[in-house]
């Protein structure tokens, strides 16, 4: 088998908000490698943002929006995620909580590659009104590890009594993979695994009912 062709970045030093080739480049790139940077426009906004932490993230860089000379070394010779499941299934979903990162796997295949932010594990109580009455609602903000299937989903915006999720996909009672309009660097959630939309767009059309999903590690604040 010929070996691949080597790989050259433009090096050039890209910020958020950037425009031009070399952001281009990096968005074809990053698709190429599995992760989701939105629309091949040439534009450097929030959803490529999101795209080029999650890449940072399995390559060991500490996630910046500031595209410079580790992160396009990486892209000229990436890292693959590192395996959660190694006995798992073809088929199946690995979010990593200490990298705060979600792979899907496809027939053995890394398919799909996406940044995430998931239980803030800080306790909670809120007051909301759920089921025609103001009631008041406490957890601890977790995610657990484990492992779990995919079971109901909805399409669309979904309102639960601690907020809206968007294209949900459950997977451990009511803690779901979804959409979010926030998906920080650091966990946030009241337990869900967030995602940025347009990833959550997507994965509806490529993650099936009964599939897999383990969950691993534990996040450390810096």
């Amino acid at each position: 088998m010929p070996a691949a062709e080597p790989v050259t970045a433009p090096r050039q030093t890209l910020r958020l908000g950037a425009k031009g080739k070399a952001v281009t480049w990096l968005q074809r790139r990053l698709a190429d490698l599995g992760y989701r940077p939105g629309r091949i426009d040439g534009q450097y906004g929030s959803t490529t943002l999101a795209a080029v932490w999650a890449f940072q993230k399995v390559n060991g860089i500490r996630p910046t929006s500031t595209v410079a000379r580790r992160t396009w070394q990486a892209l000229e010779a990436p890292k693959a995620p590192r395996v959660l499941a190694p006995h798992g299934r073809a088929t199946r979903v690995e979010i990593d909580l200490t990298r705060q990162i979600m792979v899907l796997y496809v027939r053995g295949e890394v398919e799909l590659i996406s940044h995430i932010s998931s239980g803030s594990g800080v306790p909670y109580c809120e007051t909301a009104t759920w089921q025609g009455r103001r009631q008041r609602f406490c957890g601890s903000a977790t995610t657990p590890t484990g492992n779990y299937r995919t079971t109901w989903r909805v399409s669309g915006w979904h309102r639960s009594y601690l907020g809206e999720l968007y294209n949900p996909i459950f997977f451990n009672g009511g803690i779901a993979l979804h959409g979010a309009l926030s998906v920080p660097l650091y966990p946030a959630s009241h337990g869900c695994v967030r995602l940025p939309m347009n990833v959550a767009r997507e994965l509806p059309g490529k993650l099936g009912k009964g599939v897999p999903v383990h969950v691993r590690g534990k996040f450390r604040r810096a």
